[in-house]
């Protein structure tokens, strides 16, 4: 059974992580780090937490046996900070998405980690999900012949005080939701952006969006000449869905980034269409649950820091493609490895939640 510190008990540790970890079953929260103690209380007595510590706290439980792992779900520019502590007090890390706020963090972080030769895994839970890795082993085996084109849409509407909707926390919709898309992309081409092309809204009406745009487009193009186009917005209505269009048919997948609905994925081609419904899992339930594999197999996790940087870098340049109004380029190394069934993890979904 591995042991994590929970590092942040806002809405995402509530809704999802402090569950799934139940759900997992080689899995454990064995401390809660938060600034709001009669929060963590009721989290701890509804969760058989043990132990409670405050941010000042960190360091010390850090230097104790209590702990395995931390997961850290703070606001993106705390990422580093308290990502870089724990592995230097040799604990193994996955931190929520984006990885960081800079490349320079981000690399910080990944050298903090191997330098104490403990893990850094990059939250994405949509690589231990059946239809998502359905997706990649469809393309692998020429079902769509070479994929040429990836369409997505993202979006929903946040509510006002949102940290997401801090600039200073490096939010916005990009950061926070276009990432899926970015890392669907280049899983399915199976290769890194080298480009990238932007364009972005934000409405002078809105309180909302006084920091961050309301809306971003953009559109990547790959080594082998495909394109990657999507829409991540926290102003429109509810939408989550991406299609992939290659030589000879396409697949849809939608939902194709919640965490809360089964995936269903449509395969059409030769003027057939086939539906394949998914068992609805506890996405956070299975991403612990393989990340405590990887643990205690000694084997690195596929969604590593660098699979983090490599988004990372992608985001960054869409970010400057907005501003400047011109394509950048992206200069990333390509990666050996991709979401495999093997990674896949089945975890039942549970009701038992307290979210307040």
């Amino acid at each position: 059974m591995i042991n994590y510190a929970v590092v942040g008990a806002g809405w995402i540790s509530q809704e999802a992580f402090l569950p799934g970890v139940v759900q997992s079953g080689n899995s454990r929260v064995a401390a809660i780090v938060t600034g709001d103690q009669a929060k963590a209380s009721r989290l701890a007595d509804f969760y058989g937490v043990g132990t409670i510590v405050g941010y000042e706290g960190y360091d010390a439980l850090l230097a104790g046996p209590a702990i395995d792992a931390v997961y850290i779900a703070l606001p993106n520019h705390l990422h580093a900070d308290y990502a870089i502590r724990a592995a230097k007090a040799g604990k193994h890390v996955m931190v929520e998405k984006p990885l960081a706020v800079s490349e320079e963090e981000a690399q910080a972080m990944i050298a903090a980690a191997r330098s104490a030769n403990v893990f850094l895994m990059t939250a994405y839970r949509l690589h231990n999900e059946p239809g998502t890795v359905a997706v990649l082993e469809h393309i692998r085996a020429n079902a769509i012949g070479r994929p040429l084109l990836f369409q997505s849409v993202f979006s929903f509407q946040t509510a006002l005080g949102n940290h997401r909707l801090k600039a200073s926390a490096w939010g916005g919709p990009l950061q926070d939701v276009g990432v899926y898309c970015i890392n669907a992309a280049r899983h399915i081409f199976a290769e890194e952006p080298i480009e990238a092309m932007a364009m972005a809204h934000r409405p002078g009406d809105d309180p909302r969006f006084g920091d961050i745009d309301a809306s971003v487009a953009a559109t990547l193009r790959f080594p082998s000449g495909g394109l990657a186009q999507f829409i991540a917005s926290f102003g429109a209505s509810a939408v989550d869905n991406y299609r992939v269009v290659g030589t000879s048919g396409d697949l849809e997948l939608d939902p194709g980034f919640r965490f809360d609905t089964a995936t269903l994925l449509r395969l059409r081609r030769d003027g057939k269409s086939v539906e394949t419904r998914f068992p609805q899992i506890d996405q956070f339930g299975a991403q612990v649950a393989y990340f405590s594999d990887c643990i205690q197999s000694g084997t690195p996790p596929e969604a590593d820091g660098d699979e983090g940087l490599a988004d990372m870098r992608a985001l960054i340049a869409i970010e400057r493609a907005v501003s400047t109004g011109m394509p950048q380029a992206i200069s990333t190394r390509s990666r050996s490895r991709h979401p495999t069934g093997e990674m896949v993890r089945l975890v039942p979904i549970t009701d038992r939640r307290l979210v307040f």
